[in-house]
């Protein structure tokens, strides 16, 4: 199954995506958010009959990002090898955990905001690990995937001055406004194997990130038990698993994003998202 949100900023509706529909279940759920989700929008959904509701053309207009307020987005970094060659770190001995501001979360479609003044805006597609069960101190890695709701094709925008040369944490230079584009739904884990997915992205049409799921340093369900052993994950947190090489900082010269450009997202099986650069306006 697809879930979505479609509508105008504020106003998105919840939707199931089949084919090239999208069918309106806010009579049914009121949203995809995390009390919705505790209380089993999705088999909620699964029983429906969808035939009976209102339906539109998934694209006919804003597609908003699949979740209302997540609680949590989540980062894993340094999780690919050949990422961590291009940033001159040291293969971690564990996962690499920070957190973005939620409020970073738009529409896989929506316009990315360079912020005032920055010359080191990066790109960096991610496989997105959405959960759907409530998750701590999970005994093992195999544990996991029952939590897992669903996967989606995150972009984790990064501004590299305030992430790597201002003194403290990642979070810094990850949390800006309009920096975590998603969508454009999310595919449930009933219906998609992840463990070796190819995802990729291009900046004004060329290839700048290929790469598989396959090569993860540290497995999605591996992910997912780390991170309850420290912080109760709910339905509807986002984890962003972490970007292959091919980063704007990894280039010689780099290859930062500028306004104008224009960014594409893809993972198999998922889906692809476009980004417009835009400059920040104040």
């Amino acid at each position: 199954m697809k879930i979505a949100r479609v509508g105008a900023v504020g106003k998105e509706r919840p939707v199931v995506v089949e084919h090239d529909r999208a069918y309106f279940v806010d009579s049914i759920i009121g949203d995809w958010s995390r009390e919705s989700l505790e209380n089993g929008a999705v088999a909620k959904v699964q029983v429906a009959d969808l035939s009976k509701l209102e339906s539109t053309i998934f694209g006919s207009e804003r597609i908003g990002a699949p979740l209302t307020r997540p609680t949590k987005l989540i980062c894993v970094g340094l999780n690919y090898t050949k990422h961590i060659s291009e940033t001159n770190a040291q293969t971690p001995a564990e996962p690499v955990i920070f957190m973005k501001a939620p409020d970073s979360f738009i529409g896989p479609n929506d316009d990315v905001v360079i912020p005032p003044g920055s010359t080191a805006t990066d790109y960096e597609v991610e496989l997105a690990v959405i959960i759907g069960k409530r998750a701590l101190y999970l005994k093992s890695p195999e544990d996991s995937a029952k939590h897992i709701l669903g996967y989606s094709v995150s972009q984790d925008i990064s501004e590299r001055h305030w992430q790597l040369e201002r003194s403290g944490q990642w979070v810094k230079g990850k949390s800006f406004p309009n920096f975590n584009p998603m969508g454009p739904y999310i595919v449930t884990a009933d219906a998609l194997n992840a463990n070796n997915l190819r995802l990729w992205c291009k900046v004004d049409g060329e290839m700048r990130q290929d790469s598989h799921t396959s090569d993860l340093l540290f497995g999605i369900n591996h992910i997912v038990w780390y991170i309850s052993q420290f912080m109760e994950l709910f339905p509807g947190d986002v984890i962003n698993t972490g970007t292959p090489a091919g980063v704007g900082m990894g280039w010689n010269p780099t290859k930062y994003l500028r306004g104008g450009q224009v960014i594409e997202t893809g993972i198999s099986g998922i889906g692809e998202i476009k980004n417009n650069c835009v400059d920040f306006q104040g």
